[in-house]
């Protein structure tokens, strides 16, 4: 069955038919990194993700861009409130962002793109578009270059608006524009501004537009026509209509299909550092497994908007701890072996424009019979049914196996051999029947953040919180 997704430009769902047969040209616009990523970034990241994981289970070679955005007034703004220079707040949250990748297990893009590096392929992206006649340089004399919108008839047919009924765009004074529509490709250098965040160009020393940025990028690393843009749905007015409109005025096919993802709110607005309503990825990893944050973020589908609450995060947590109880049961009683065959029914749901809340019932119920077969110690049945279970893990990125053989660190192992070393002094204290230095052991580690459990197969251990 080919994978369909609903594309934001048409507004339909319609199949995915790869430019390049065999291969996937993806861009998804990262991280404006003015501050660390809250949940509702990498909510983008983790449905990327699955989406990447299920093009390549279909046998698709996936090139997946997401660029960094590391030049911006916001981040400016930032360095200015901090006392630091703009740059280092960048790349600190930069890291932030790559951290939060890991920890909640994202396979990092194929290349991630940083927009300073970048500014040579803007400037002839400007070029072009003034040859063209679809953009034009200030004549106040402020270095700033905007796109014409009126110049291009096809302006607003991403978010479907008519120009008219736009506001103007708030990237510079109406002053100097041809339309309050008009957008920055190019911002001048201003006075008090550091002289870091510019670069010498036919107009003057400035900076790229956000708008510009990702256009320059896109085309690039994928070319002048690719498979899919995505993003969440904030994005798609104004930055990706820009988008779309600049590309296209530059001659460029651009994005046959526009994904977007829907928000993650939270007291009934779109959580954003804006409005101070956030919850760092850092944070709430220290309330719930890094796995059980990645199921609830990927759990609804796509486009539905997710309304946050610790109640519903706790229930993910809840599910994911029974997918994994199973996993784990089923691994020590006839190994963890390798992956099986995805049912047709998930493979259905994921085909079915990424409707992971298809395919996790179809995940769920096959737990629901694996238990059974556990229960009645049908170990053949249990090994069928646990490969195909993993195999549906796999695709969501949410196979324990793999998840905790990818997140072991140097640290992690130390954490192993000393754990296990203290596991096997009280199983020994246990059968000396010297029960107060057995409490003992596992209080102390209780108290370290480590619980055990003792089942017939013998005693498990795990780390709060992981």
């Amino acid at each position: 069955m080919t994978v369909r997704l609903y594309d934001s430009a048409s507004r339909e769902i319609k199949p995915l038919v790869p430019i390049n047969p065999g291969k996937v040209g993806i861009y998804h616009c990262g991280l404006t990194v003015q501050g660390p990523p809250h949940i509702g970034h990498i909510r983008k990241e983790v449905v990327f993700d699955v989406l990447r994981r299920w093009l390549e289970h279909n046998g698709l070679e996936v090139t997946i861009i997401a660029n960094v955005t590391d030049i911006d007034d916001k981040i400016l703004a930032k360095g200015e409130e901090l006392g630091e220079p703009w740059f280092s707040v960048a790349y600190r949250n930069e890291r932030a962002l790559h951290a939060a990748y890991e920890v909640l297990g994202c396979r990092p893009p194929t290349y991630e793109p940083r927009a300073m590096g970048h500014v040579p392929e803007m400037i002839e992206m400007i070029e072009t578009l003034i040859e063209r006649g679809h953009a034009y340089p200030a004549e106040d004399g402020s270095g700033d270059v905007y796109f014409d919108v009126r110049s291009w008839p096809n302006y607003g047919e991403l978010s479907n608006q008519s120009i008219d009924d736009m506001l103007p765009a708030p990237d510079a004074p109406a002053t100097a524009k041809r339309d309050p529509r008009d957008f920055a490709l190019w911002k001048g250098h201003k006075e008090g501004e550091p002289d870091t965040a510019a670069w010498p160009t036919p107009w003057g020393r400035g900076r790229p537009g956000w708008h510009l940025e990702c256009s320059a990028m896109a085309a690039k690393y994928l070319g002048h026509r690719f498979d899919i843009h995505g993003g969440g749905l904030d994005l798609r007015f104004p930055h990706h209509e820009n988008e779309l409109a600049q590309s296209r005025a530059a001659g460029q096919d651009f994005a046959q299909i526009w994904m977007h993802n829907a928000m993650l709110n939270l007291g009934g607005s779109k959580m954003a550092k804006s409005v101070g309503n956030t919850l760092m990825v850092s944070e709430v990893v220290k309330r719930v497994p890094a796995p059980a944050l990645r199921y609830y973020l990927a759990a609804a589908h796509y486009r539905s908007i997710i309304e946050f609450s610790e109640e519903a995060l706790a229930e993910a947590a809840t599910a994911y701890a029974r997918i994994e109880g199973f996993v784990t049961r089923a691994s020590e009683l006839v190994g963890a072996g390798e992956l099986g065959t995805i049912p047709a029914s998930f493979a259905e749901a994921m085909n079915d424009d990424l409707s992971v809340p298809a395919a996790l019932a179809v995940l769920h119920n096959a737990v629901a019979e694996a238990n059974k077969a556990l229960s009645a110690g049908d170990q053949t049945l249990v090994a069928s049914l646990l490969a195909d279970v993993r195999a549906m893990l796999d695709v969501l990125g949410l196979d324990p196996v793999t998840w905790a053989g990818s997140a072991a660190s140097a640290n992690d192992e130390t954490l192993a051999v000393l754990v296990d070393q203290l596991v096997a002094r009280r199983t020994e204290a246990k059968a000396e029947k010297d029960f107060a230095a057995a409490d003992l052991i596992r209080d102390q580690l209780s108290a370290a953040g480590v619980e055990l459990e003792d089942t017939p197969a013998g005693t498990r251990w795990s780390v709060k919180g992981m």
